[in-house]
């Protein structure tokens, strides 16, 4: 769900502040799992370079000593060469808690975009909906959806939804 509010299209269209926030994927050992690589190299994508932007990595510890957050940002500057703004969001154990504590480090942002497999990055943003509608009135379309892409993780990550769905109606 992106934002609807009347001015929601005046404002993915202008200059400004945009938050691109990353969300982690479970991860075993030190280096950035497959998913974690791809969902930052689709966040980097999706930063406006017309805008001030800001990267905001989340991911604690889910699976191993080294939080998420971190590694991916490892991967962004150390094998992608990024050199843009990122803040890290250490501490999350899922998708609530991403946006939850992602709140005070986007909350100056004109434009929001949240980036993960793209039926996950959709159930991130109801969860914005359902803890800060105003927020989520900022909204605006990330780049992580490219047809062909992934598309073995795109089909897991579609039954995903349909079970959370189904398990929350």
């Amino acid at each position: 769900m992106l934002g609807t509010a009347p001015h929601a299209v005046d404002i993915a269209n202008r200059t400004g502040t945009e938050a691109v926030v990353v969300l982690g994927y479970g991860n075993h050992g030190e280096r950035a799992n497959f998913v974690n690589r791809y969902r930052v190299r689709a966040g980097i994508r999706s930063i406006d370079r017309t805008a001030e932007s800001v990267l905001v990595l989340c991911g604690g510890t889910v699976h191993s000593e080294v939080p998420e957050a971190e590694l991916m940002e490892r991967f962004a500057r150390d094998e992608l060469e990024y050199t843009g703004r990122m803040v890290l969001e250490p501490d999350s154990r899922s998708t609530w808690q991403n946006i939850a504590n992602a709140i005070p480090l986007i909350e100056h942002a004109d434009t929001i975009k949240i980036v993960s497999n793209s039926p996950h990055a959709e159930v991130a943003r109801e969860y914005l909906w359902q803890q800060r509608p105003d927020l989520a009135e900022r909204l605006v379309r990330a780049d992580e959806h490219r047809f062909g892409e992934i598309v073995p993780m795109k089909i897991g990550a579609a039954l995903r939804l349909v079970l959370f769905r189904w398990q929350h109606r």
